[in-house]
């Protein structure tokens, strides 16, 4: 079974900026496409990044810019780097494939503010 262990999260001002890392585990993840989610208070989950096998990336538009995502699948990793974090990038970020089928993992808590 696939497992997902997503970690880095915290409190930031705005403007700061934060490293998430999801170690992926029960799968051979350099055969997918990855991605990373996340959901705020009250909202659904929402797709921000992703990253194919050969490194093609996507953004949502209110992180382009902001946000990179990039993997190490020789140790089955994929970060997400979030620079110029605002208030409401304030969620619980979550890793997965790119159709988020896979079982999903605890997420980890960003919270901006000041």
């Amino acid at each position: 079974q696939v497992h997902f262990v997503e970690s880095g999260g915290g409190l930031v001002q705005p403007g700061g900026s934060l490293t998430l890392s999801c170690a992926v585990s029960g799968v051979t993840h350099s055969n997918n496409v990855m991605a990373w989610y996340r959901q705020a208070p009250g909202q659904s989950r929402e797709r921000v990044a992703s990253i194919s096998k050969t490194g093609g990336k996507n953004f949502a538009d209110a992180v382009k810019g902001r946000f990179t995502v990039s993997r190490d699948d020789a140790k089955n990793m994929m970060y997400l780097q979030m620079n110029n974090l605002k208030t409401e990038n304030t969620a619980v970020y979550f890793c997965n494939n790119l159709r988020g089928n896979w079982h999903w993992g605890q997420g980890t808590q960003v919270t901006v503010s000041s």
